[in-house]
């Protein structure tokens, strides 16, 4: 199994607080960051979402978007679609000489069926807004899949099948229809996947973090290796032969890479799939040991408490509580 399918496997991506912004020349906005964060709903559960992104499409006119990072302003047109990790702070107006004064927050607790106005009056530009989280706890090697930024142009590969996606999903968190919430959630996970597949398209010197490190020659087939066998009795020796470098050589471009050493990157995965395993509650908690590397109970209680910062038991109970509050 390679690593994408495997995250996509193991994590469940849901969609909250999708709206159409409908702005008029001139208008601009301001969001992202620590100062005007959003939060997801409280669907009663004690947990916050562990990894979060928003994302926005152009359905109709132009605009600038201004990113944290990134030096000249991008100009956006219809078709456009962007995906912002959870703390990159941005800016899109209608021109580059127009200042942002509101937030787009502000500007969506306004909204009336989902649709938010603001602007003056002038020339009409059309988003759709949104964002997506990871539906339980997420480790490190997951937060690391997204860059900070990513754009999808119009007449990208693969966009045709992710507008598609798009619309449907504006229609499902609109109607609010029976069914529609599962509908949304399931659209949300193809979607995630659709965007990740556009990026993975583009130019391959652009991607960062972990996808840099998957479509690294060596490292990539290390992690796949990995990836495909979570349980095999793993060690940086046999990762770096699996990668055909010598250990030290891996060791010090897999850190590069990822920022992290290869064993805290194996611990933490299995520690992640453990978390799924456990949620499934249909296995001994040994059972669930033996199938991410660990030969006794003892070791990976250790190594899960550590990590995930509770016993197995406990994270069991939590999610337990958790439901029962969402009743």
């Amino acid at each position: 199994m390679d690593p994408i399918t495997d995250v996509f496997r193991t994590l469940h991506v849901t969609a909250f607080g999708q709206h159409r912004l409908e702005a008029t020349a001139p208008w601009g906005l301001k969001g992202g960051g620590a100062e005007t964060e959003e939060k997801a709903p409280n669907t009663g559960k004690n947990r916050p979402p562990a990894e979060l992104a928003h994302f926005a499409m152009l359905s109709r006119g132009n605009c600038w978007l201004n990113v944290q990072g990134v030096a000249e302003p991008t100009p956006l047109t219809g078709g456009d679609f962007i995906l912002l990790a959870r703390d990159t702070s941005i800016a899109m107006r209608d021109s580059p000489r127009t200042s942002p004064k509101s937030t787009f927050r502000e500007v969506a607790s306004r909204a009336k069926n989902n649709v938010a106005h603001c602007g003056g009056g002038g020339a009409p530009t059309t988003i759709v807004c949104g964002s997506l989280s990871f539906d339980r706890a997420s480790l490190k090697p997951v937060t690391q899949l997204l860059p900070n930024f990513i754009l999808i142009r119009a007449d990208q590969a693969r966009t045709f099948a992710l507008h598609n996606t798009m619309q449907s999903l504006a229609l499902e968190m609109a109607d609010q229809v029976p069914g529609s919430e599962i509908v949304a959630t399931r659209l949300a996970e193809v979607l995630f996947i659709q965007v990740l597949r556009a990026y993975i398209a583009s130019e391959p010197e652009r991607k960062q973090g972990w996808l840099r490190a998957v479509f690294d020659p060596p490292i990539g087939t290390a992690l796949t290796a990995f990836h495909d066998r979570v349980g095999a009795p793993w060690t940086v020796e046999s990762l770096s032969e699996a990668a055909g470098m010598s250990r030290s050589a891996f060791a010090m471009r897999f850190k590069d890479l990822l920022g992290q050493t290869p064993l805290e990157y194996v611990t933490e995965w299995r520690m992640q799939k453990a978390m799924q395993l456990l949620e499934q509650r249909d296995k001994k908690h040994v059972d669930v040991a033996r199938l991410v590397g660990y030969e006794s109970d003892a070791a990976f209680s250790k190594a899960f408490r550590r990590v995930v910062g509770a016993s197995p038991g406990e994270y069991v109970k939590r999610g337990l509580e958790d439901n029962n509050q969402s009743r």
